[in-house]
C-alpha cells in the first residue's frame, strides 16, 4: 500500500454524494461567519488581553493583536483558497489528503482530533467555572462536589451532553442556537467597550511601548526558542515584547480554520466559504483590539489584574456590576466554542470514516437529521468524560499544537495542489502564492506561555 497517495478532487467531490453519507446543505455566508465568530471570541476576549499588556507589551497589545492578525490572514487565505476548491468536510485533513498523501492526512487529522477533543473539555470546564461565578454574583451557590473543581464536574459533563444532542439533532438546528448565543456575546462584548470609553484616561497609554525589560529565565522544553538559539535572556516590553505578545495572542484567533470543516454543508461553497473564513477573522480582530484600547486606557497596563483584567478594570472605576455582565458574556461565549468544536471534531472523523482510514460503519448519516449521529454520540461521551472526571491542566498545552501543524501543512499544499492540478477550478486564490504559504509556514513559532482560549 503506498502511504503517499493522494485521494483526487473528483473522487472527494463524488462520495459527498453518497446516500448513506450524504449531509444537508443548509449553511449561508451568515451561519458560516457567526460560526466563526463563536469559536474565536472565548473567555480570551476578557482575560488575555490584560494579561498580555501587564506582562509583555503594555498599551502596544494592540500592535501584537494587529501583527497576529496578519499572520492569520496568510493562513485564512489558504485555508479560503482549498475550501472553495475541495467543498468536502474535513478541513485540513481533506486538503492534506488531497495534496500531501494518506500518511500526512492521517497524522494531521489525529492532530485536529486531538486538538479538538481536549479544546472541548477544557473550555466546558471553563464554562463551568464562570458559570459558578454568575450564579454566585446572584445568589446561587453550586455544590462544590458537582462544580468546577470537584470530584466530578458534572455542569462541565451536562453542558457537553446538551450540546451533543444538539449537533446530532441538526446543523441548521445547531448553528440557530449558535447564532442566538454568538449575538448575546457580541452585544456584551461592544457594551463593554462603548461603556468603557467613558473610563478611559489618555495618560494611560504613555508609554505607548515600555522600556525592555529581561523576564524570568526558564530551562529546558518550556524555554522560548530565541533562549534555547542564543542563550540570552527573554525580555517584556519594548518590541521584543510586542512580538512576543503576537505570538501569545496568536492563539486567541484560533478557531476560524473550524468554518472549513463545514464546507460540504454550505449551499455555495465556493463563495461562501472565503467569505465565512475571512469575514470572521477580520471580524474577531477589530473586536480584539477595541477591547485592548479600552482595557489599557481604563487602567494603566502595570496595574491590571492578569487573571480578570476587563472585569476587574470596572471595579477599579467603581463599576462592579459589570464583572456580573461580564462572566454572563463569558458563559455565552465559551457555550458558543463548545458547540463548534464538537462539530468541527465530528465532521473530521466523519471525513476520515468515509475514506476508510476509520471503520466506515460509523460515517453513516442519520435518515431523518442527515447527521453523523454514531460519530457525535462518541465525541459527546468522550469529551463529557474528559472534561468531568480528567484535570486537563496539563492537557491544555497540547491544544495549539494541532492548529500550528494544520496551518503549515495547508500553506504547503496551496502551492502543491496548484503545481499537481492546475487545471482545477478555484473561485478564491491566494494572492502572491507560494510567497504567502512559505511566510505562514517560516513565520509561525510555537509561544513562551499558552494563554487560556
Amino acid at each position: 500500500m503506498n502511504i503517499f497517495r493522494t485521494k483526487s478532487i473528483e473522487q472527494s467531490i463524488a462520495d459527498t454524494d453518497e446516500p448513506e453519507y450524504q449531509l444537508n446543505k443548509s449553511l449561508t455566508a451568515l451561519d458560516l461567519t457567526v460560526f466563526g465568530v463563536g469559536v474565536v471570541i472565548g473567555a480570551g476576549i476578557f482575560t488575555l488581553t490584560g494579561r498580555v499588556a501587564h506582562q509583555m507589551t503594555g498599551p502596544a497589545i494592540i500592535l501584537s493583536f494587529i501583527i497576529a492578525a496578519f499572520g492569520c490572514a496568510l493562513a485564512a487565505m489558504c485555508y479560503a483558497e482549498f475550501a472553495s476548491t475541495v467543498p468536502v468536510s474535513g478541513s485540513a485533513y481533506t486538503f492534506s489528503y488531497a495534496s500531501l498523501g494518506e500518511i500526512v492526512a492521517w497524522i494531521i487529522g489525529w492532530d485536529l482530533i486531538l486538538e479538538m477533543f481536549l479544546g472541548a473539555s477544557v473550555v466546558a470546564q471553563g464554562w463551568s467555572a464562570y458559570l459558578g461565578v454568575f450564579l454566585e454574583k446572584i445568589g446561587i451557590i453550586l455544590p462544590p462536589q458537582i462544580s468546577y473543581g470537584g470530584p466530578v464536574d458534572l455542569v462541565a459533563v451536562s453542558l457537553i451532553l446538551v450540546l451533543g444532542t444538539l449537533v446530532t439533532v441538526g446543523i441548521k438546528e445547531s448553528m440557530r442556537v449558535n447564532m442566538v448565543l454568538v449575538a448575546v456575546k457580541l452585544f456584551i462584548v461592544l457594551f463593554v467597550i462603548f461603556a468603557g470609553l467613558a473610563f478611559v484616561d489618555a495618560g494611560n497609554y504613555a508609554p505607548f511601548i515600555p522600556e525592555p525589560m529581561a523576564t524570568e529565565t526558564t530551562q529546558g522544553w518550556t524555554q522560548p526558542l530565541l533562549q534555547f538559539l542564543t542563550g540570552s535572556a527573554p525580555l517584556a516590553f519594548g518590541w521584543s515584547g510586542v512580538l512576543t505578545g503576537a505570538a501569545l495572542v496568536f492563539f486567541a484567533y484560533i478557531g476560524f480554520d473550524v468554518v472549513a470543516t463545514t464546507a460540504e454543508e454550505t449551499k455555495n461553497p465556493q463563495r461562501d466559504l472565503p467569505i465565512g473564513i475571512i469575514a470572521s477573522l477580520v471580524i474577531c480582530t477589530v473586536l480584539y483590539c477595541a477591547v485592548a484600547l479600552v482595557v489599557t486606557g481604563m487602567v494603566p497596563y502595570d496595574q491590571l489584574d492578569p487573571k480578570a483584567a476587563l472585569a476587574n478594570a470596572f471595579a477599579h472605576h467603581g463599576q462592579n456590576w459589570m464583572a456580573t455582565l461580564i462572566a454572563a458574556g463569558a458563559v455565552a461565549g465559551l457555550t458558543t466554542v463548545v458547540l463548534t468544536l464538537l462539530i468541527g471534531a465530528t465532521r473530521i472523523i466523519f471525513a476520515m470514516s468515509r475514506d476508510n482510514l476509520l471503520p466506515m460503519r460509523i460515517a453513516q448519516v442519520h435518515p431523518r437529521f442527515r447527521t453523523p449521529w454514531l460519530i457525535t454520540m462518541g465525541v459527546t461521551v468522550v469529551c463529557a468524560v474528559i472534561a468531568g472526571v480528567t484535570p486537563v491542566g496539563v492537557l491544555e498545552e497540547m491544544i495549539n499544537i494541532g492548529t500550528l501543524s494544520a496551518f503549515i501543512l495547508v500553506s504547503i499544499a496551496v502551492p502543491v495542489l496548484r503545481k499537481k492540478r492546475p487545471d482545477l477550478k478555484r473561485a478564491f486564490q491566494v494572492p502572491f502564492s507560494p510567497v504567502v504559504a512559505l511566510a505562514l509556514g517560516g513565520g509561525v513559532r510555537l509561544p513562551d506561555a499558552q494563554p487560556d482560549h
